[in-house]
């Protein structure tokens, strides 16, 4: 599903294409961060000494209200945000399929075309190989390179541009959530949510997480088939 028109309009001279990684080029349904998912509730459990109801809502208001569970813990705990990362990415990657459509697709994208995520390099090259499109990226910017500052704070996104020389009149941006949209479009980066699709749903993903704006001036698109909309552009 697009929102506002054809992609090719709105993208129409995208010089930088801009991607998130989880949840955005491998779907939800593959529950890979359902697994970082799980180590993180148990590494605020083990930091805070809280049983999981309430170690579990701690890591979820940290994320939603910090940009990431690991900067509410950084600003609140004193956590070594190296242990962490080292930590939740610690997981099992054989739910990511190859995907060479994909791969082709962007690969035929006009200019060029980077990995923003709030994940750390390892992570980011680990997805990167079982999709099969390491070798596509110019740079991968994550959250060590931004300081540690994540999405959406604007000074991720300043540093993120000005590291790759990006101008945002002439970049678009893919992002699972929606609030690490309203800093690009601010920007005047061209902005597409990836969603999940109709009826996902999980126990360890919130509403808030899903959440869908259909009138809404900083998504330019919306898509639940990110090869069929790049596809159109």
């Amino acid at each position: 599903m697009n929102q506002t028109g054809p992609a090719a309009a709105i993208l129409e001279g995208v010089e930088s294409w801009i991607f998130d990684l989880d949840n955005t080029l491998y779907p939800r349904t593959c529950n890979l961060f359902a697994q970082i998912d799980t180590l993180i509730t148990q590494y605020v459990m083990n930091i805070t000494g809280l049983e999981h109801t309430k170690a579990r809502k701690l890591q979820k208001d940290y994320y939603r209200d910090h940009g990431t569970t690991l900067n509410g813990l950084m600003d609140n705990h004193g956590v070594d945000p190296d242990h962490y990362l080292d930590i939740v990415h610690d997981i099992d990657y054989s739910p990511v399929d190859a995907h060479p459509e994909l791969v082709d697709i962007i690969s035929a994208l006009p200019g060029r075309k980077f990995i923003f995520t709030n994940a750390d390099v390892p992570h980011a090259e680990a997805v990167l190989d079982k999709l099969g499109g390491r070798h596509l990226f110019e740079g991968i910017f994550d959250i060590r390179a931004a300081g540690y500052k994540p999405k959406p704070v604007r000074s991720a996104y300043e540093e993120f541009l000005k590291t790759f020389s990006i101008s945002p009149e002439r970049a678009a941006m893919f992002d699972d959530l929606e609030k690490n949209l309203l800093v690009p479009h601010a920007m005047g980066m061209a902005t597409v949510h990836v969603t999940a699709g109709p009826g996902f749903a999980h126990d360890q993903v919130d509403d808030w997480e899903l959440s869908r704006v259909d009138d809404c001036d900083h998504i330019h698109h919306i898509t639940d088939d990110l090869v069929q909309f790049l596809k159109t552009v």
